[in-house]
């Protein structure tokens, strides 16, 4: 069934408010007073971007002494403008939380009209206190970790540019402004991690994370489409009004195809192989990528489309299916990992797999899914600054097995690095324990055997986040002798001691179930469900499962001597984690390999059969010209006699039909 925009329009004045969620059917209220400057926090960094990127040509000398300072303070601007807005919305009434600024019309053409507009609400505040807040310290703390780099401009410039593109992505009010943001990450992402494109592996990385997203990119575009073709809008809050009235065949397809976007971008399986690789990029990059921003895109964008997937039971179902695969899977790869960076990466993928397991689980879970991923940007982002800092005391060795006993050599950045780790596998009161528990308290309230495999992975997040604190910070001194550990500067711990500080006390925002409460307008009310075992009884099962990984991590790891150099000789689960489960092989055998096969057929049948046709009807016709040729000679005597042959044969004929 088609819907008209009038039609979707009409459909949003006469609903009410239900427990499916979806955008507040109340007329959004036209940007005034402080959310007037809601384009500004685009277009601060937009303009320290296109400044730094293409301001080198004209002044340098003049760039390349200040422009580190210009994209941090661009970035703060747009994080001060965000507080002023969250400030003004929390101020504001329940139903009066949906602000939309529109800026111009981008695309007119037919009944397809397309206006660059923005859409601020609880769910966009949230992401704006993230993505600003957490990406302005990571651009102070590049001042100092990219400081020695020759292209410091442009590496601030990107970082300028990957932030501008994440706000687009959360502001707009439509899926083709969406679209636009998102496709920006894209490309950001592959300036940064190709950002050190001296180094073949750098530039390797960078186009596998692109194709790899580009397959995502795919699902989005064709949704984006099917919107389009069945609500005759883009925008969030028509499609929202008339969703009820579609097929369910056509809300799954759009489910299953937002899935493969989100996928691409948050890392899930099958499209997470992008992600270790990732590490080549800069520190700084890791942080942002895998914290505030690009891997946290595919959650924002189930969580907003709550409408679609409310009524989608076929993809709702594949939600949860692919988070409870992939945040087993990122769980196991970190448990081998040796790079400290790489081992924060399956974190990441794990980590993300609760939250998308938070999404699947429909509105009980949307909340939880939105805390964790904000808890999980300061912890997370503390990590990998932290693991920064150590690699910055280490000669920029990766390789734990090279570290060891640094906890004295780095205690800034051992005890804030230690409230990151202490967030991250739930440690009582801290904000990892509130974060994920809620999420394995309503995996189990909506699905024993999800709930299991979800406690399960808290398990194992506990082992490999120990491995890791015990290996780096504990354990036998393993440093080469001509490396002396020393702390970093203040311009990188002063952002890792906010960031700790954060990962303590980001729980406070369950206070009274405050979270829940404010998101409510855009995901709507949950309807409360006891899970089977009591939420007390619950937590001290959670906690009895990390602690069981912390005491297994110290048995294998902190008794015993770390050897310096990896052991070959191990188990072939250990073969499979160090190898990423086989990702990369799997996606050779079913992708690469059958796509090298078909491009060589085609190209094979295009030069054959294609080219080949061509070129013989050209020589047989050249032929024939050649034969043809011949008979033209130019002599009135040879017409003449081909016209006597040619009588002949005619009298010839006539006198056989006669003779019958």
């Amino acid at each position: 069934m088609t819907f008209s925009v009038t039609a979707a329009l009409l459909a949003a004045e006469g609903a009410e408010k239900s427990g499916h969620g979806g955008i507040p059917v109340i007329e959004p209220a036209t940007a005034d007073g402080v959310f007037a400057l809601m384009w500004l926090v685009i277009a601060l960094p937009l303009a320290g971007a296109l400044i730094l990127l293409a301001g080198g040509a004209i002044a340098p000398k003049a760039l390349e002494a200040w422009g580190h300072l210009l994209g941090t303070l661009t970035a703060a601007g747009s994080f001060v403008i965000s507080s002023m807005m969250f400030v003004a919305l929390w101020g504001r009434a329940e139903d009066d939380r949906s602000i939309t600024q529109h800026l111009f019309t981008w695309i007119e053409a037919g009944r397809f009209d397309v206006g660059m507009d923005l859409l601020y609400d609880p769910l966009a505040a949230l992401f704006l206190m993230l993505i600003t807040g957490v990406g302005s310290l990571i651009h102070v703390y590049s001042i100092g970790y990219m400081e020695h780099d020759a292209r410091r401009r442009r590496f601030f410039g990107y970082l300028n540019l990957f932030v501008a593109a994440m706000l687009m992505l959360v502001l707009s009010a439509n899926y083709l402004g969406l679209f636009l943001g998102w496709e920006g990450v894209g490309l950001a992402s592959y300036l940064l991690i190709g950002f050190w494109q001296h180094k073949p592996t750098a530039a390797a990385a960078a186009k596998k994370a692109f194709v790899i997203n580009r397959v995502g990119d795919i699902g989005m575009s064709v949704a984006i489409m099917l919107f389009f073709v069945t609500f005759g809008t883009t925008a969030f809050a028509p499609i929202s009004a008339a969703a009820e009235g579609a097929s369910s065949a056509t809300l799954n397809a759009l489910g299953l195809l937002l899935l493969l976007g989100a996928c691409g971008k948050s890392a899930q399986v099958p499209l997470q192989a992008w992600l270790l690789d990732a590490m080549e990029g800069p520190t700084p990059v890791s942080a942002l990528i895998h914290a505030a921003t690009m891997v946290t895109a595919g959650v924002y964008l189930i969580v907003r489309s709550n409408f679609i997937f409310e009524r989608a039971e076929t993809a709702q179902t594949m939600v949860v299916i692919v988070a409870v695969v992939t945040l087993l899977w990122g769980a196991v790869i970190g448990c081998a990992k040796d790079d400290i960076k790489k081992a924060l990466a399956g974190s990441t993928m794990s980590q993300i797999g609760y939250m998308m397991l938070g999404a699947g689980l429909g509105v009980a879970g949307y909340a939880f899914a939105i805390f964790h991923l904000l808890t999980h940007g300061f912890f997370k982002a503390n990590m990998f600054l932290g693991a920064g800092s150590v690699m910055h005391a280490m000669d920029d060795d990766v390789d734990m097995r090279h570290y060891g006993a640094l906890q004295k050599a780095v205690p800034i950045t051992f005890l804030t690095f230690a409230m990151g780790y202490l967030a991250i596998i739930g440690f009582p009161g801290f904000s990892g324990f509130w974060s994920k528990d809620k999420i394995i308290e309503t995996a189990f309230a909506e699905n024993p055997f999800v709930g299991a495999a979800a406690l399960l992975g808290a398990g194992v997040t506990a082992f490999y986040m120990t491995r890791l604190m015990l290996m780096t910070f504990f354990t036998n001194r393993r440093w080469a002798p001509e490396v002396h550990p020393h702390e970093s500067p203040k311009v990188m711990t002063v952002p890792l001691m906010v960031l700790a500080a954060l990962s303590v006390l980001g729980g406070l925002l369950l206070l009274g179930d405050w979270i829940v409460t404010w998101l409510e307008p855009v995901v709507g009310v949950a309807e409360h469900h006891e899970p089977p075992i009591a939420p007390l009884v619950l937590t001290l099962i959670v906690t009895c499962v990390v602690a069981l990984g912390v005491a297994t991590a110290w048995f294998l790891v902190g008794r015993q001597e770390v050897p310096r150099e990896a052991p070959q000789e191990v188990s072939l689960a250990t073969r499979a984690a160090r190898a990423d489960l086989y990702g990369d092989a799997i996606n050779d055998r079913l992708v690469v390999r059958p796509g090298v096969t078909s491009v060589w057929a085609l190209s094979h049948m295009d030069r054959v059969v294609i080219d080949g046709t061509v070129e013989n009807a050209s020589l047989s016709i050249a032929g024939l010209g050649g034969v043809v040729r011949r008979l033209q000679t130019g002599f009135v005597r040879s017409y003449a006699l081909s016209l006597l042959a040619g009588v002949l044969i005619v009298v010839l004929a006539l006198l056989a039909v006669n003779l019958r």
